[in-house]
C-alpha cells in the first residue's frame, strides 16, 4: 500500500476503486504494473483506475491486448484500446493468437493461451504484476456455471484474487465491484469501451448464465449472495488444503521422485482428504498447474481396481499392496531436455561440475548402461524417468540410479511443501 487517505479522499467515488488497486499486490507494489485489456467495459475501467493509481503512487503502467483471432471486430477493438493508451501516455502491446487452429474446448484453450502469452509479455517488458478486470458479476457467473457442472468445494470457491502463474504475479483488484459501478466510472471520465456481442449470444454458456442470474435475483439469490457463498467455500477449501498437507507428512513419502501414498492409514483419512492427496501427487509429479477433471480421477480409481495400474496427467499410478505409487510417465518426459545447471521437468536439479556440451534428459533406455541400478531398490520404470546427464548420446551420469560420476540429483521442493504452497 502506497497511498494515504489524504490522497484518496479527493478522488470521491473513484477513491475506493483506486484503493483496491493500491492494495492488490502480494507484498511490495511493483514498479511497473501491467493491465490485460480487451476493450470491454470492465478492463477499460481497470486500466483507467490503474492509471489514476499509478500517477499518485509514482509507478508505471503498461497495457496488453490479446487478439484471439476469433472475431473480426477484435482488431478494431484493439485499435480503440491503443488509441486510448496513446492519449493517456500508456505503453500498449497487442498479442495475436491463432484461435482458429485450436482444438477441443475453445474457451479453455483461449484462456490457457492468454495467460501464457501475457506472462511472456510481462517478462519481456519488466512488468512486475498483471491486473485482470474481473468483477463481482464474474464471481457470481462462475459460481453458477460451476454449480451446473456439479463442482465441489474447490470449484465453487471464490476465484483467487491474488496468485502466481507462469512465474508472474496476477491480481483481480476489482472483484468486489459490480459492472454497473465500473460503467459509472467510465461515464464519469468519458472512457470509451465496447460491448462484446457474444455476451448476448445464447450459444455461449456465460451469456445464458447472465440471463439465469436475472431469474435467480427474484429469489433474492443475487451477486452479493453468491459472492458470500463463494467466500465461504474458499475458507472451506483452505481448511481442506491445510489438512491435506498435514496428512501428506503422515501417510505419504517420496522415493526417487515417486510419491507413495498409504491407502490404509491408521487412523483412516476422510475420503476427500485421501482424494486430495492423490490429486495433489498427480499435479506434483506430473507438473500440472491444474488438477485432472473429476471424471478422469474416477476412471483412475476404476482402472486401479481392474488392472492395478493406470495413466493420468503425465503420471503412471500403480497399486502396490496397501499403497499407491505415483511415478512420472516416460512418454511425458522422453523429449524434455535442459542445459546443464538448469531445472529439469520442473522438479529436478542436477548438481555437479559445469561442463560445456552436457544436457539433462530422462535416463530412459540408457538404464542398460547402469550396471548397479537394482541396488537402489527402486523400480526400473521409476528410474527410467529420473534425470540423467548426457553428452550427446553418451551417458555421463544417472545419479538417482546410482551412477554418480561427480553429479547429484535433488528435488527442488518436497511433496508436502508443494501442497502447502498451493
Amino acid at each position: 500500500m502506497r497511498l494515504t487517505a489524504d490522497q484518496l479522499t479527493p478522488l470521491g467515488a473513484d477513491g475506493m476503486l483506486v484503493h483496491f488497486v493500491d492494495t492488490a499486490f502480494l507484498g511490495k507494489s511493483p514498479e511497473t504494473v501491467g493491465v490485460a485489456v480487451s476493450g470491454g467495459g470492465d478492463s477499460m475501467a481497470l486500466l483507467n483506475v490503474t492509471k489514476m493509481w499509478a500517477d499518485l503512487a509514482g509507478t508505471s503502467v503498461k497495457a496488453v491486448t490479446v487478439d484471439h483471432g476469433l472475431r473480426p471486430e477484435a482488431a478494431t477493438e484493439a485499435q480503440m484500446v491503443a488509441a486510448f493508451c496513446e492519449d493517456c501516455g500508456i505503453s500498449h502491446s497487442v498479442i495475436t493468437w491463432d484461435g482458429a487452429a485450436a482444438t477441443g474446448n475453445l474457451p479453455a484453450a483461449a484462456r490457457k493461451a492468454r495467460y501464457r502469452l501475457i506472462a511472456d509479455w510481462a517478462k519481456d517488458n519488466d512488468v512486475g504484476a498483471v491486473l485482470l478486470g474481473h468483477t463481482v458479476d464474474d464471481v457470481a457467473e462462475t459460481f453458477v456455471m460451476r454449480l451446473a457442472r456439479k463442482s465441489g468445494v474447490d470449484g465453487l470457491a471464490l476465484m483467487d484474487t491474488q496468485f502466481d502463474r507462469h512465474d508472474v504475479q496476477w491480481a483481480r483488484p476489482l472483484w468486489q465491484q459490480s459492472r454497473a459501478d465500473l460503467r459509472d466510472h467510465l461515464n464519469r471520465h468519458d472512457v470509451p469501451w465496447v460491448d462484446d456481442p457474444t455476451n448476448e449470444d445464447d450459444a455461449f454458456e456465460r451469456s445464458r448464465t447472465r440471463k439465469a442470474l436475472k431469474v435467480l435475483s427474484d429469489l433474492e439469490i443475487d451477486t452479493d449472495v453468491l459472492k458470500s457463498v463463494a467466500i465461504h467455500m474458499a475458507g472451506a477449501r483452505g481448511a481442506l488444503e491445510y489438512y491435506t498437507a498435514k496428512a501428506a507428512r503422515d501417510v505419504a513419502r517420496e522415493e526417487g521422485g515417486d510419491v507413495l501414498i498409504d491407502t490404509r492409514p491408521t487412523p483412516p483419512l476422510p475420503p476427500d482428504i485421501q482424494r486430495r492427496l492423490l490429486v495433489g501427487a498427480l499435479m506434483y509429479v506430473g507438473g500440472k498447474a491444474l488438477p485432472p477433471r473429476a471424471d478422469a480421477v474416477m476412471d483412475l480409481e476404476i482402472g486401479l481396481m481392474q488392472a492395478g495400474k493406470h495413466t493420468l496427467a503425465g503420471c503412471v499410478i500403480t497399486q502396490e499392496d496397501h499403497r499407491l505409487r505415483i511415478s512420472r510417465e516416460l512418454q511425458a518426459v522422453k523429449n524434455i531436455a535442459a542445459p546443464s545447471g538448469h531445472t529439469w521437468d520442473g522438479r529436478w536439479q542436477i548438481l555437479g561440475e559445469a561442463q560445456d556440451g552436457l544436457s539433462i534428459r530422462a535416463l530412459g533406455e540408457a538404464i542398460r548402461e547402469v550396471p548397479d541400478w537394482r541396488d537402489t531398490g527402486l523400480p526400473r520404470a521409476s528410474l527410467m524417468v529420473t534425470p540423467a546427464v548426457f553428452r550427446g548420446d553418451w551417458l555421463v551420469a544417472a545419479p538417482v540410479a546410482g551412477l554418480q560420476n561427480g553429479f547429484e540429483a535433488r528435488i527442488v521442493a518436497d511433496f508436502a511443501s508443494f501442497l502447502e504452497s498451493r
